[in-house]
């Protein structure tokens, strides 16, 4: 089958949406963006094609029937299985590369020690795997370096206790291989880990395991389908960086826009908050956009702003929303100086101000910068649309929705639970319309690419 992707470069995530020849969106996916951006791309592009075939695997079991009143259940068994597949290799190949990088710490006598403690961490963190990946867990993020990450911290701190030895040394290990580790693709394992998932999941789900045979031929048949990538289209803040060519490059204002205007036809104003930037959006009634405006270089105000502060709070990003809207008290935040920020938010805790309304104070300072952003692009028109992940941040949308009332009275405000892929959505309708609408093929892509590249 022919897939049109779409890539979005952001500078803390890199998203991916993959859309079939009938224009839906088949596959999603996300992982953090790195210094190496095409490793970033291939990364979030495996994860929306792998996506893409849960997407069909829900269709074709759907088709045939053999799970009616259990399909949820089963597809949901099976990714948790996948993952846990995956994160294993990825856990392997994480233990090799400390070991090796062991070989060259320049730890001195204490590198026996070290190397029995490493091992030591690495036995836990296998012990632990299966857990992170059962029904109910809940884990901070799906980003392989945040969840082993986290473990392997806790652990080794732990282990280094117990062995006498230092806890900086296990720790500079981790440092220097995760970074080559989470810049590897590991696209060649997929088809393998789910033939493995799948004998997981049914020894968990007994009831499933009857009707094995009626279920593994459409699930096989997924497997054996084709995903041709027809053609890709790049966008986001790190897009120069991209491995296509300048004919596959699309800007973040026009993808967000015509992203906005797929998933709410009515779209006249789009808002996307991202990591490092903010971007107000007037489109017309197809899409296109008439006028912009963006915040300048300072990151005040963007995901990352919100970073830093969960940082000082010691707190997970997603933690600081729901914090927010336990909030009795309005309190007034001067600065959303990123610099400055955790200097006032140690004075506020000092003047005995909850943390809960604090975080309310900061939200509400982010979306008014954000509303002087959108006022110089033209204001807020009917209907209004909320992009980027910042839309997921519920304090942010409350602040948003009551400041937009304030200002421009009653407006519909859109915000899609998968808003963060706007731009990746907006990528991908490029370079379908590229196919369909204007004749483009694989192959002439691969002649610009050649051109380019001489």
């Amino acid at each position: 089958m022919r897939t049109f992707i779409g890539i979005d470069l952001g500078s803390t995530t890199t998203k991916a949406v993959v859309v079939d020849e009938h224009r839906n969106i088949i596959g999603r996916g996300i992982t953090n963006s790195r210094s190496n951006y095409d490793t970033a791309a291939a990364v979030a592009k495996t994860e929306a094609l792998l996506n893409g075939r849960f997407y069909l695997f829900r269709q074709a079991l759907a088709r045939n029937g053999a799970l009616n009143g259990s399909l949820d259940v089963f597809l949901e068994q099976l990714e948790r299985d996948f993952r846990a597949e995956q994160y294993t290799e990825q856990l392997g190949d994480l233990h090799e590369t400390c070991v090796r990088n062991l070989a060259t710490a320049r730890f001195g006598a204490a590198t026996e020690v070290v190397g029995d403690a490493l091992e030591e961490v690495f036995r836990r963190l296998k012990l632990e795997a299966p857990s992170l990946f059962a029904p109910g867990a809940k884990r901070k993020s799906d980003f392989f370096r945040d969840i082993a990450g986290s473990q392997y911290l806790a652990i080794g701190e732990q282990v280094a206790k117990d062995a006498n030895t230092r806890y900086d040394y296990l720790l500079n290990l981790f440092d220097r291989s995760i970074i080559e580790v989470e810049n590897r693709v590991y696209n060649d394992s997929i088809r393998k880990h789910l033939i493995h998932a799948l004998d997981k999941t049914f020894l968990a789900l007994p009831d499933t395991a009857q009707r094995r045979t009626l279920v593994e031929e459409p699930i096989k048949g997924v497997l054996d389908t084709e995903m041709e990538e027809t053609y890709i289209v790049g966008s986001g803040y790190g897009r120069a960086r991209l491995p296509f060519s300048k004919e596959h490059i699309r800007s973040e204002i026009l993808c967000h826009g015509l992203g906005a205007h797929v998933m709410y036809p009515g779209t006249a104003t789009v808002l996307d908050i991202g990591g490092q930037d903010t971007k107000a959006i007037q489109v017309d009634p197809a899409g296109i956009v008439e006028s912009f405006q963006m915040n300048d270089r300072c990151a005040a105000g963007c995901g990352r702003y919100l970073g830093y502060i969960a940082d000082e709070m010691n707190m997970g990003l997603h933690e600081l929303g729901p914090m927010a809207m336990q909030s009795t008290k309005a309190i007034r935040i001067n600065s959303t100086c990123t610099v400055f920020a955790g200097a006032e938010l140690r004075d506020r805790l000092a003047l005995g101000d909850k943390r809960e309304d604090i975080m309310a104070g900061l939200h509400r300072a982010i979306i008014l910068r954000a509303m002087s952003i959108l006022a110089r692009s033209g204001g807020i028109r009917d209907q209004f649309t909320f992009t980027g992940g910042v839309a997921k941040n519920e304090a942010a949308v409350k602040a948003l929705k009551e400041l937009v009332f304030e200002n421009y009275g009653q407006l519909q405000l859109n915000i899609d639970p998968d808003s963060i892929y706007t731009g990746a959505l907006g990528a991908a309708t490029f370079a379908y319309r590229a196919v369909v609408d204007e004749g483009k093929t694989a192959e002439h892509r691969e002649d610009k690419k050649e051109k380019v590249a001489a």
